[in-house]
C-alpha cells in the first residue's frame, strides 16, 4: 500500500503551480491496486488542458517520486 503522507507531500509541491492559475487538486483515495484518484478544482477542473496537467504535470511527478503509482485519475 502506497503511504498517503508520501502522496500529500507531492501534491504539496505541485499545488502552487496550480493554484497560480486559480486551480487545485486534491487527493481523493489511493485504491489497493496503486491507483491514486484525485479531484481537480477550480480553473482546473473545467480547462480543456485537464488532462495533459493530470497525467504530464501530476502522474509524471507522481511517479517519479513513487515507482509504485500506476496512475494518477481524475474523479
Amino acid at each position: 500500500m502506497i503511504d498517503r503522507t508520501k502522496v500529500e507531500e507531492v501534491i504539496s509541491r505541485i499545488r502552487p503551480a496550480l493554484q497560480r492559475d486559480r486551480g487545485d487538486v486534491e487527493l481523493v483515495e489511493i485504491t489497493d491496486d496503486n491507483i491514486v484518484k484525485v479531484r481537480l478544482k477550480g480553473a482546473c477542473g473545467s480547462c480543456p488542458m485537464s488532462l495533459m496537467t493530470l497525467k504530464g504535470g501530476i502522474e509524471a511527478e507522481m511517479k517519479r517520486v513513487i515507482p509504485e503509482v500506476k496512475s494518477v485519475e481524475s474523479v
